[in-house]
């Protein structure tokens, strides 16, 4: 049990045994048994405030018990984060207003998904009636650093306006999870083909070009964009560009041209990563 919670009892056993001892002075003084509790009165009061003790102490958990109960909720939270890839680094809210029936706190929330890192401010009010509580998210700003995306933005704007928190971190998980995935795709075959690959934007944008040093003016351009709605559905988009010299041969134009419907053909077939590491060794052969 709390030791706070144990004092409180202890204090209230003390003062009515003080109380008991001050009424059986005063009987004693005046022999008025009429006006005072009986020995018999007071000694029934005091076992049933001591029953009643130990009936609320029942209810109260041991510190075994809330400490197991602390570790299934860290384990739990441990799990959470693990699964959506959310983790709140702060948090920090203020009560800016509060009567009987309502209430309203500032709330102010920062942390990552991922790769990806947000801050969150907004007020929660809070409604208390007779039969429940209602509470309503108003005042909703969000920030989110990925770069210059205009369809995460869109839905961030739509989020913000409609106070949908559920909606913005089940988005915001899937959202930065390709992103994550898109990054370390990026990564790996930069660091497998160091000579073909280059980063334009750095990892962190949404292309990267394959460059064969013995071609001079060749380049094709992987881009892959993460769409995201309004409503927060998210689905990843490939596409292949071409750059051609103007003195290649016409038999050479015409199968670069080809190059992005079988690109996109491959990606149907094969899925992203042996995609485009077909399209990176077609690139390295070439003569």
């Amino acid at each position: 049990m709390d030791n706070s919670i144990c004092q409180v009892y202890e204090d209230k056993i003390q003062s009515l045994e003080e109380e008991i001892k001050l009424l059986a002075e005063k009987y004693e003084d005046s022999q008025q048994e009429s006006t005072f509790f009986s020995d018999e009165e007071i000694l029934m009061s005091l076992k049933s405030f001591q029953r009643e003790f130990k009936a609320e102490s029942k209810g109260c958990e041991s510190p075994s018990d809330l400490k197991a109960q602390l570790e299934s909720l860290e384990t739990d939270l441990s799990f959470l984060m693990k699964f959506t890839g959310i983790q709140f680094t702060n948090h920090s809210k203020k009560t800016m207003e509060k009567t009987r029936n309502r209430t309203v706190r500032k709330h102010r929330l920062s942390g990552n998904c991922h790769s990806l890192s947000f801050q969150l401010e907004f007020q929660l009010l809070e409604m208390q009636n007779k039969e429940n509580v209602s509470a309503v998210i108003t005042d909703l700003s969000i920030i989110v650093e990925s770069g210059e995306d205009s369809d995460l933005s869109k839905f961030v704007s739509s989020t913000e306006e409609h106070g949908n928190l559920l909606t913005f971190f089940r988005s915001l998980s899937s959202y930065a999870e390709w992103y994550e995935h898109r990054r370390c795709t990026f990564l790996h075959f930069k660091g497998k083909y160091p000579d073909l690959v280059t980063f334009p934007e750095g990892l962190l944008g949404d292309y990267i070009i394959l460059r064969n040093p013995k071609l001079s003016g060749f380049e094709l351009i992987i881009v892959w964009k993460i769409h995201i709605d309004e409503e927060g559905k998210t689905t990843p988009v490939l596409d292949l560009l071409t750059k051609v010299p103007k003195q290649v041969s016409e038999q050479r134009m015409a199968t670069t041209e080809n190059a992005p419907a079988c690109f996109r053909s491959m990606l149907l077939l094969f899925g992203i990563e042996t995609a485009i590491e077909n399209l990176i060794k077609v690139v390295g052969l070439e003569k």
